[in-house]
């Protein structure tokens, strides 16, 4: 009896979705869906879910996956070795030292007591921005560079509280006030404020040793050399704080720059060089060597149209996932629909939550993929990838839920 409920269950979702799609303004774009019981092993419902589709933030499930396979339960804040009265130090790419949203200062706190510094940054290799990223957004909020050493986030925050308040304070003789439709120089930090602003702003600064050094003699009020010279031995760790608390953040908010620096960070695991392809192409030839397509993955954080990934290797990772990371703890990693993160406005429970997901969007591109939570209680893993549509995303995501609904009060 339960082999046949199953079976018409899963008879009557293929039916239904099939109907919905057909006459309905997802028959008109390219989308790809796979919907998976990871306890049955079953596939539940699948379209075009072998097809490479361009994923947008979905491409943050894969960063997250490779920082819990290769990132310790406290992220390394950096890497020191004391010699002849010196402190040499190298950033791991952790993100969160005087973040405007972590607001961490235990490695300043650290370097405060240190008598003298020599810090080295040539360990980074990647570029400041990813493939394919769009060369416009370079003064946006959601484009900042990576680096080996970030600090405040990599942003200059700017908010008017009856005159301009700074963070960091460093940057207050290179604003300007004017109506420019641009937020800062293409090739300085000289920075562009509207006289009218009544929010906060945030605009990427542009990183570079010499900045580094200065913003880290700032706050700690040392002198601090720069070295070109790696540290070799009898290297130490400094650890800062949860790294879920990092990839929660990443997922919830769809932090670009947590996701970038979250792959850097996890190539500091494997050796001393900082950089995103060595992260990418580790987990993709260890743990996810088995992925059935291959994608094509160029960053963290999804900015990039280069990136092409499939319905199936979505759902192949998330079951990896669902297999190998304590239940509660990996959906406390979600957005949650109609509760949390992007996800807060769609997706509400009837009456409990039923989607704990990530969205991903672009320019005529929307994707959800993660974990259903059916009426009859079962998990269901699911990935629904929709590229190349004219219409509002928000009338694509109508359509998504009536779908998803579907499947949770079906299955």
């Amino acid at each position: 009896m339960f082999l046949v409920g199953c079976a018409s269950s899963k008879q009557k979702i293929s039916k239904n979705t099939n109907t919905i799609i057909s006459n309905s303004l997802l028959k008109n774009h390219f989308i790809g869906i796979k919907v998976y019981d990871p306890v049955s092993n079953k596939t539940i419902f699948e379209k075009n879910s072998t097809k490479y589709f361009t994923p947008a933030s979905n491409t943050k499930i894969f960063t997250l996956y490779t920082a819990l396979k290769l990132l310790p339960e406290y992220s390394p804040l950096l890497k020191y070795s004391i010699k002849d009265n010196i402190t040499y130090i190298q950033g791991t790419g952790n993100p969160i030292t005087l973040h405007p949203y972590f607001k961490d200062s235990t490695a300043i706190r650290f370097l405060k007591k240190q008598k003298n510094i020599a810090l080295h940054l040539n360990n980074f290799t990647s570029d400041k921005f990813g493939g394919g990223w769009a060369w416009e957004d370079f003064d946006t909020y959601f484009s900042p560079e990576r680096s080996a050493f970030p600090l405040y986030g990599n942003v200059l925050s700017i908010y008017k509280k009856g005159y301009l308040t700074t963070y960091p304070k460093y940057f207050n003789d290179s604003i300007q006030v004017t109506p420019f439709n641009f937020k800062r120089d293409l090739v300085k930090n000289t920075f562009y404020v509207n006289p009218n602003l009544n929010d906060t702003l945030e605009i990427p600064f542009k990183t570079g040793n010499t900045l580094t050094k200065a913003l880290l003699e700032k706050v700690t009020t040392k002198k601090i050399n720069i070295s070109n010279i790696p540290i070799t031995a009898d290297k130490t760790t400094l650890y800062g704080i949860a790294t879920d608390s990092i990839a929660q953040r990443m997922m919830y908010v769809s932090d670009n720059f947590l996701a970038e620096q979250l792959l850097v960070m996890a190539s500091s695991t494997l050796s001393d060089t900082l950089n995103v392809n060595k992260a990418i192409k580790h987990i993709l030839t260890t743990d996810l060597a088995d992925l059935q397509q291959q994608p094509r993955w160029v960053d963290g954080s999804g900015l990039s149209r280069y990136n092409l990934f499939t319905p199936t290797s979505f759902v192949h990772v998330l079951n990896k996932m669902y297999h190998e990371v304590p239940r509660n703890r990996l959906l406390s990693l979600f957005p949650v629909g109609g509760e949390s993160g992007t996800l807060k406005n769609w997706y509400k429970g009837n009456p409990t939550p039923y989607i704990y997901a990530k969205s991903g969007s672009l320019g005529n591109n929307y994707s959800l993929s993660g974990y259903l939570i059916t009426k009859s209680g079962k998990t269901l893993i699911f990935s629904f990838m929709n590229n190349h549509f004219k219409t509002k995303t928000s009338d694509v995501k109508k359509e998504m839920q009536t779908v998803l609904e579907l499947i949770r009060d079906t299955y």
